[in-house]
């Protein structure tokens, strides 16, 4: 589907950007270009991976300008740029206005006047029932580009939303693993707290399938376990064979006890693909008639689909899964383990 296409992904220096080069750099793809405002990690990529099919956009989302010349010609667009840090969007709501709000209308607006094919849009758990300003953000992102879905005549364009992405930049499981070398204790926000946790690669699978199988306007969910996060602690300790302590210290500002992938008003929509969900896009229009003389009775017996009612994987399940990962497999080497 991608062979001698052209594909750019924004923000493609982070965690998930490396992930597709690793999934797509050896196909028939034409070329894959990386766009981000990060000058040292293109340089970076660009050695590691001394590709003539990779070409480097530095840019910001948030300037249109440099956004239209990333996507000129390009057939494809995997819109991964975010501000995605909890604390930083707390105390910085407008930046994350600026990036995740205004950011994404510059790539779709680009993208339309591009003839861009397929626009996937990458959105977070913390955008269902948000209560924080990263999680509101990207909410926002999401009623953006469904929005602009149902005027785009030319260009496909939908969404993905998943959890947390097991050993990316800035999440707890590296910052556990350096504590254990450290010998100090791992410091858990509230043991209890539940998590859906995925890989790269599952992320990276959930993309592909929205872009197989996605209508303008939806939003694709693939269907994950969760952990408490007392139990991701306590597996890393018994795979590093550490005796750390682990160390409560309450809950950070903005953070949710659980998180939602579906709300109750999403699954009472919600068509069920098998390891995914398909949240199609609300076609209605303002008449006003459709919103205050018809009701929606299903909604009384749905339930949310949050990491509370989810699979729990036990200690030794998210072990199992943790050894899945390189990250884990090369730490544990480097921790004179086998």
């Amino acid at each position: 589907m991608f062979k001698d296409k052209t594909l750019l992904i924004t923000g493609g220096t982070g965690s998930f950007g490396n992930a597709v080069l690793e999934r797509f750099l050896d196909t028939d793809i034409g070329e894959i270009r990386i766009f981000s405002r990060d000058e040292k990690k293109q340089d970076d990529m660009r050695k590691l991976y001394s590709s003539s099919k990779i070409k480097f956009y530095i840019g910001d989302v948030r300037d249109i300008r440099a956004v239209r010349e990333a996507a000129h010609g390009a057939d494809f667009v995997f819109h991964a740029a975010a501000l995605k840090q909890v604390p930083s969007c707390e105390f910085f709501p407008m930046e994350a206005v600026k990036t995740n709000i205004i950011g994404t209308d510059n790539v779709l607006t680009a993208a339309i006047e591009a003839g861009v094919k397929k626009v996937i849009c990458l959105s977070t758990d913390k955008a269902a029932y948000p209560v924080n300003a990263m999680g509101t953000s990207k909410a926002m992102m999401e009623k953006v580009f469904v929005a602009k879905s149902r005027t785009a005549k030319n260009t496909l364009i939908c969404g993905t939303r998943y959890g947390n992405v097991m050993c990316s930049r800035g999440s707890v499981i590296p910052l556990f693993i350096d504590q254990i070398k450290a010998g100090a204790p791992l410091t858990v926000t509230e043991a209890s707290m539940t998590r859906y946790i995925m890989s790269l690669e599952e992320a990276v699978e959930l993309v592909v399938f929205a872009f197989e199988n996605a209508k303008p306007g939806d939003i694709m969910v693939q269907k994950a376990p969760a952990c408490t996060i007392g139990d991701l602690a306590q597996a890393l300790k018994e795979l590093f064979n550490a005796d750390s302590e682990i160390r409560v210290i309450g809950v950070r500002h903005g953070e949710k006890l659980y998180e939602t992938l579906l709300t109750r008003e999403e699954f009472a929509q919600a068509q069920d693909m098998g390891g995914f969900y398909r949240i199609p896009a609300d076609s209605r229009d303002l008449n006003y008639g459709k919103y205050f003389e018809h009701g929606e009775k299903k909604l009384a017996s749905m339930e949310e689909y949050n990491s509370e009612n989810t699979k729990r994987l036990t200690v030794a399940e998210i072990k199992e899964k943790l050894l899945t990962l390189p990250y884990i497999r090369e730490e544990l080497e480097s921790f004179g383990k086998k």
